[in-house]
């Protein structure tokens, strides 16, 4: 008979055994993006969030809200689980529910990549998509289309009993990054962290690890980062909301989480920066990752060349480029640019 296999390897580094794939969630890797910056003056530190088991940073606040209302009773075993998502949050949501045993529906616009879409099916959930506005182009969701979505949302959560996720409000969306996500940047850090820039969709991770480092260092420079033209919550004009950056800057003036959170600055990046940053990402560091991952590392580039020059930058990488691979992210061979 074949020995048992330790649930452990003392000293090895490794963790226990994971009782499902839920515990899994979190304790991602933390890397330099040293090619990425040659020729520039200081260092971007990146936390891989697609390494995560649905592939994104959004696995971290589906268990965390998950948790948090099983905690409370307002969420009941067995009960429906209804959530607005681009794909990355339903995406963590089927997979916590499944584990947990509740039933999941999705809801989402057409405009999101398809991708998402299947990977929930797969995982168990019912997945409803909201037709876009009049207008609105495939792969470019709009603050409109999310409203038409959000309506769903509404409507399926009354009809079916079920709970809500409501993750651009429940404050679970913000404690999953300050108690988790930020304090193991600071951790893997050792500490060295100058600046830290952040895509903003829902503005769960921007606050959340906005606040972990600031209560660590006040003087850590913390910035928002918003789509050229789009760039609502600086107070600019909402000049072109069909941009390409999927997963934020739906030009909301008004987003919750944010609300008590410090900004110190904020930032723009273009859909051919945020583009081709990404695709740098994936050549130059063999880090395969989304659209908000190359406009985020595109921002910290700029700090290293303003105010933050010779300094460490902390990015988050939200999500995996398999869920684009659909979009024009990664167009076939002979339309990638060289």
């Amino acid at each position: 008979m074949s020995a048992r296999r330790p649930e452990h390897i003392p000293g090895s580094g490794l963790d226990p055994l994971a009782r499902s794939v839920v515990e899994t969630i979190g304790r991602t890797p933390l890397i330099e993006l040293a090619r990425i910056t040659r020729g520039v003056r200081g260092r971007i530190v990146a936390k891989l969030e697609y390494l995560n088991p649905g592939f994104s940073k959004k696995d971290r606040i589906a268990r965390q809200i998950i948790d948090d209302a099983t905690a409370s009773g307002e969420l009941r075993p067995g009960q429906t689980v209804v959530e607005l998502t681009s794909g990355n949050t339903g995406t963590g949501l089927a997979i916590v529910c499944a584990v947990r045993g509740h039933p999941f529906v999705a809801v989402m616009s057409e405009g999101n990549s398809r991708e998402r879409a299947r990977m929930m099916r797969a995982l168990g959930a019912e997945v409803v998509l909201v037709p876009q506005t009049a207008g609105s182009r495939p792969g470019q969701v709009t603050g409109e289309d999310l409203a038409l979505v959000e309506t769903r949302a509404r409507e399926l959560t009354s009809d079916r009993g079920a709970f809500r996720a409501d993750q651009f409000v429940r404050r679970s969306a913000v404690r999953a990054h300050e108690e988790h996500t930020g304090p193991e940047l600071w951790e893997q850090a050792g500490g060295r962290v100058d600046a830290f820039c952040e895509f903003v969709g829902t503005g769960g991770t921007y606050a959340g690890v906005t606040l972990a480092l600031k209560a660590r260092r006040l003087e850590i420079g913390c910035y928002v980062v918003e789509p050229e033209g789009s760039a609502v919550l600086s107070g600019g004009p909402l000049a072109d909301p069909n941009h390409r950056i999927q997963g934020g800057g739906y030009a909301m003036a008004e987003l919750h989480l944010l609300e008590g959170v410090p900004v110190d600055g904020y930032l723009t990046v273009s859909d051919d920066e945020a583009i081709g940053v990404a695709r740098r990402l994936a050549r130059e560091e063999g880090v395969f990752a989304g659209f908000s991952s190359g406009a985020v590392v595109a921002a910290a580039l700029q700090l290293l060349r303003g105010d933050h020059a010779g300094g460490t930058v902390a990015v988050v990488l939200a999500d995996s480029g398999l869920k684009y691979l659909s979009t024009d992210l990664w167009p076939e061979p002979d339309g990638m640019a060289p």
